[in-house]
């Protein structure tokens, strides 16, 4: 008779699958810059390319939407979409750069009230955050009036397991400083939220994986629209979901995730650069 096989301790599962990706994840690398002028001009390229990542996802809707990135020198500015502008029409030399008291201080355009409201407030509260996402995405909107936190029901979404919350604020609109505030603290230490009534909004520690999780999560929220269209989906449970965030819901594996994108974006659309 063949004796039982044993499952490993969760522990060493975990670690089990991390050192599966080491010997990939070892040869690539964040980037890092000699100066904080060459660190803007990244910056500034990767949230043009977000905002054409944007548009070519369908995520554009009127004037509504904004995507920022702190400036690496100065600190408590950020780069955002001047208002009104068409996402897939910015390139770097369009984007603006706002102080922390609402002025632009760096290029032309009008400022969208609620794009200051929104990210100053989360700029000031998580130092580690570079880049905010938030745009009114079909499934991202649609699941946001239902009231409810994504549910762990494909290893997709245990990288928000645990990891996202629900603001519940009936006034829909963000367009006081309070109200970004009370946003920023309600997000705490996580990387993405459920605006009431609104839609989704993510933050990275680089612009890619900000954008990645705001792509990854309204796939989310598509995907448990038709899984419960259907039946009660299936869940995975919390330590199984824990241990797929530990490898897909970290900061470099959401920059890593847009790579892609990048690269398809700037060879299709080069002007995004200038």
């Amino acid at each position: 008779m063949t004796a039982p096989v044993k499952s490993a301790p969760r522990s060493d599962l975990e670690q089990a699958k991390k050192d599966a990706y080491d010997p990939v994840f070892r040869r690539i690398a964040v980037p890092s810059f000699a100066s904080p002028i060459d660190e803007r001009q990244h910056r500034k390229q990767r949230l043009a390319g977000a905002f054409r990542i944007f548009a070519a996802f369908g995520f554009s809707e009127g004037v509504a939407g904004h995507i920022t990135a702190r400036d690496p020198e100065f600190t408590d500015t950020f780069w955002v979409n001047p208002f009104g502008m068409h996402f897939g029409q910015i390139r770097a030399r369009d984007l603006i750069r706002v102080d922390r008291e609402g002025n632009v201080v760096e290029g032309e355009g009008p400022l969208n009230v609620s794009a200051f409201a929104i990210h100053a407030a989360i700029h000031e509260a998580r130092p580690e955050v570079v880049a905010a996402a938030h745009a009114h995405s079909i499934y991202g909107k649609a699941w946001s009036a239902v009231g409810r936190l994504l549910d762990p029901i494909t290893q997709d979404a245990c990288a928000f397991y645990e990891d996202h919350i629900f603001f519940d604020d009936a006034r829909v609109l963000i367009t006081e400083a309070s109200e970004g505030v009370e946003l920023a603290r309600c997000l705490g230490p996580h990387k993405a939220a459920i605006l009431r009534n609104h839609g989704l909004l993510t933050v990275g520690q680089t612009v890619e994986e900000a954008v990645w999780w705001f792509v990854a999560m309204e796939r989310c929220c598509q995907a448990q629209f038709l899984a419960e269209s259907v039946c009660k989906p299936l869940q995975i449970d919390s330590s199984n979901a824990r241990a797929a965030r530990a490898v897909n819901g970290t900061p470099f594996i959401g920059w890593f995730q847009c790579q892609p994108l990048w690269d398809h974006i700037v060879r299709a659309q080069p002007d995004l650069l200038k």
